[in-house]
């Protein structure tokens, strides 16, 4: 039995608001140790940029992510502050 090569894996642009929202996830990194967490609060906060989610305090209640060294009001407060410079420049 031989193996394929993986599929090709596309990439977003730099400028992209995915790939801010997930940066802006990942500058938090030392507040939410778990990367799958990083992973689900990136694309939960996706949605609202694009007005189909919940806002980002209601976000980390309800995925029920690991915050370590912070609470998740003041985390929240941090994110949404990030966010709202994304959807200004959209």
């Amino acid at each position: 039995m031989s193996s394929s090569t993986p599929p090709g894996v596309k990439k977003f642009p730099e400028d992209s608001i995915e790939k801010r929202v997930y940066k802006i996830v990942e500058d938090f990194s030392e507040f939410l140790p778990v990367v799958n967490d990083r992973n689900r609060l990136g694309f939960s906060l996706y949605k609202y940029v694009i007005g189909e989610g919940d806002s980002p305090f209601v976000t980390l209640k309800n995925a029920k992510v690991k915050v370590k060294g912070i609470s998740i009001e003041e985390l929240a407060g941090k994110i949404s502050s990030e966010i709202e410079q994304i959807k200004k420049g959209k």
